[in-house]
This record gives C-alpha cells, sequence and structure tokens, in this order.
C-alpha cells in the first residue's frame, strides 16, 4: 500500500507544473466563457450581477466596474460563477429575506423577478456561450492550419479481422456510414472508434460502382504515446498517406464554420452514446475521469503542441457545456428543470422543494467527484 502512494506521489509530482500550467490555461478560457455567456444575457434581461469570479473562495485579486460588478480571481481555480442580486449563494439559489425587502426599483434589478423565460435564458447561456467556444476554437484552428486531406482509402486489409469478414478489399474508398458522408481517413476512424459492437452500414466505391457492406467494429484496447489506455473500435483496415495527402488543405470562412459545428456535433453524439453504453451496462465505468485526469491529458495536450491543446480545449468546452445540460440541481440544467415545472405549474416549487433538489444534486456531484477521482487514481497508479 505505501509503495502504491509512494509511485501516485511520484507521478504527480514528477509532472506537476507540466500538468497545472496547461490545465489551468484550459480551465480558465472555458469556465470564463461559461460565465460570460451568464453574464451577458443577465445584463441584457436588466439584471444587477454583483459578482463575476473565477474560481472559489477567498479573493485573491479584483476590481469593480461601472456598473459595480466585482470581477474577481479567488483562490480556488477549479470552476466560477457569477452571482446575482438577490441571490443567497454563488448557487443562485433565492434569498427570501432578501427578496421580501426589495424596493420596486431593486425588484427589476433582481434575477428571482425576472420571468421564467428571462431565468432559463440566463441559465441556458452558460452552457451556450461554451458550445460556441469551441465552434470558434475549432472554426479557427481548420482556417487557420487547414483540413486534413486523408483519403478514406482501404490500402490494407487485416487477416481474419472485421473488414475481411465484412468483404472490405483494397482499394476501396468509404464513401458514407450510416448515411453520414465521410470526406477523410479520420473521419472513419473517428466514427468506428466510437461505436465498438454496433452494426455499421458502409457505402463503398469500388472500381466504378457503388456497393454496400455492413460490418461491426470489434472492441479493443490500445496505448497511445502516453501509455493511457483506450477502449475502442476497430475494423481491421490499414491506410497509407501518399505525399500530397500528407498535407492540410485550406478551407474558406463558411467552410470552416461547418467543420467547427460538425467537430461539436460530433462530441455531443459521442457523449451520448458513451452514457448510453454505461446505462445499458455495456460501457465502462472505468472510463469516467475527473479533474486528475484532465490536469493530465492537459500536460499530454501541451507536450504535443499549440494547436493540439487548443483543440483540446474545445473538446473540454464542449463536455463542460454538456455536464451543466444536466438536470441535476445545483447544475444549469436542474434550474432549468425547476423552471420548465413552474413554467406549467404557473407558479414556482415552493422553496423546501428547491432546497431538498439542491441537497440531492449536491450529493450526486459529490458522488460523482469522488468516483471520478477513485478512477483518476487508479489510473495514475496503473501508468
Amino acid at each position: 500500500m505505501t509503495e502504491f502512494f509512494h509511485h501516485i506521489f511520484n507521478t504527480l509530482s514528477g509532472g506537476l507544473l507540466a500538468y497545472i500550467i496547461p490545465f489551468l490555461f484550459v480551465l480558465t478560457i472555458v469556465v470564463f466563457f461559461h460565465e460570460l455567456g451568464h453574464f451577458l444575457v443577465a445584463r441584457w434581461a436588466g439584471v444587477k450581477v454583483l459578482t463575476f469570479s473565477l474560481g472559489f473562495g477567498p479573493e485573491l485579486i479584483g476590481f469593480n466596474d461601472r456598473h459595480n460588478t466585482r470581477w474577481k480571481i479567488s483562490a480556488i481555480p477549479l470552476g466560477g460563477y457569477v452571482k446575482f442580486f438577490g441571490d443567497e449563494s454563488e448557487a443562485s439559489t433565492p434569498s427570501s429575506e432578501a427578496i421580501a425587502k426589495m424596493s420596486a426599483e431593486e425588484r427589476a434589478g433582481s434575477f428571482h423577478h425576472k420571468t421564467v423565460g428571462q431565468r432559463a435564458a440566463i441559465v441556458a447561456a452558460g452552457p451556450i456561450a461554451n458550445f460556441i467556444l469551441a465552434v470558434i476554437i475549432f472554426a479557427g484552428m481548420a482556417l487557420y492550419y487547414g483540413k486534413p486531406n486523408t483519403t478514406p482509402r482501404v490500402d490494407a486489409v487485416q487477416p481474419d479481422s472485421v473488414a475481411a469478414a465484412a468483404g472490405f478489399k483494397t482499394g476501396d474508398v468509404i464513401a458514407a456510414i450510416d448515411g453520414r458522408a465521410i470526406e477523410t481517413f479520420g473521419d472513419m476512424q473517428r466514427i468506428v472508434s466510437v461505436n465498438a459492437g454496433t452494426e455499421l452500414t458502409f457505402l463503398i466505391k469500388r472500381d466504378g460502382s457503388e456497393i454496400t457492406l455492413k460490418a461491426t467494429p470489434a472492441l479493443q484496447e490500445r496505448k497511445d504515446s502516453f501509455g493511457n489506455s483506450h477502449r475502442i473500435g476497430v475494423l481491421g483496415i490499414q491506410y497509407n498517406a501518399k505525399p500530397d495527402e500528407s498535407r492540410s488543405v485550406p478551407v474558406g470562412f463558411f467552410e470552416s464554420i461547418k467543420f467547427g459545428v460538425e467537430q461539436v456535433w460530433f462530441i455531443i453524439g459521442t457523449t451520448f452514446k458513451f452514457i448510453a453504453s454505461l446505462l445499458s451496462g455495456t460501457g465502462n465505468a472505468g472510463e469516467l475521469g475527473g479533474t486528475i485526469r484532465i490536469a493530465q491529458l492537459s500536460g499530454q495536450a501541451a507536450s504535443l503542441g499549440f494547436q493540439v491543446l487548443v483543440n483540446w480545449c474545445a473538446m473540454i468546452s464542449v463536455s463542460i457545456g454538456l455536464l451543466n445540460l444536466f438536470p441535476v440541481p445545483l447544475l444549469d440544467g436542474g434550474h432549468l428543470l425547476f423552471y420548465g415545472v413552474e413554467a406549467v405549474r404557473g407558479r414556482p416549487l415552493s422553496e423546501r422543494a428547491q432546497e431538498m433538489g439542491f441537497r440531492i444534486g449536491l450529493g450526486l456531484i459529490l458522488m460523482l467527484l469522488v468516483f471520478t477521482t477513485y478512477n483518476d487514481i487508479l489510473h495514475i497508479a496503473g501508468s
């Protein structure tokens, strides 16, 4: 047991700065844009914003703007919050005592006196801002660096593989998978990798004609260059890029936006596939990672270059936006759930019901935090 913790300590301490700086870079950008979404829509709705904080806990540095909003950086850099007038806490729970004593002028600037539609828009703006940020990053990277130019061509078929059994042949070009057009070999790899055990329909171009093949990617565990294990779906085909295919091709502005949207949509779809696999019992809950894993992967992404780190930032932005939309009290999705009930009932839930909801939400979040931290420790111990 002593050797176990000694190994973890050495692993963490050995790459501490290499992990922390990229992690803070990624988290700060993602959290800032998330909270900025809440802030901008709140200002648009006439809500008085008391605090815009990056991080939690004691303030390290800050200033007041002309609207008397306190912008600050706090000591615990694991998130952030926007606090509105009338809020009792950073989770935007209402202060009944403060609300009861408000004047008409104060009520006009109170978040909790806005219409249910305005409140829902303010809350939803955070996750939406995360999705927009990811689209901008992916589009910007495509605009600056170009898009991959690999052809979705089969240059070799491994014997006794899924592809061999399905009838793939050397020279085949994959035009579509389940009706989705395939432009590059990377597009094909991404779809296959997240569909282990799921039958896919391939539209193949072969000798001037089109044929349809069906194949179910096999689940395999592979390690990347950093030693991280990944369970992915594979067909058993190989691709050898020609010299002119190893370079990226430039794209225009609108094509880059389309590319950014497609990337975000793919991440969202992949996330829901993973959640569905966990619920059905076919997924591996050990793949769920937490703060430590994100920090480690941020450091690894940074070591591969700025482009990889920024793309990783976009992926984390999508994940955080999606996580916040889950209907769990304390998260944005939990607030939206309460507002949906309020819209149907014509009045908000009782304070007791909301308080119970927040307690349940806090319990669920803490359990998830403990579970993912446990997974992270096991992951580091096995690396």
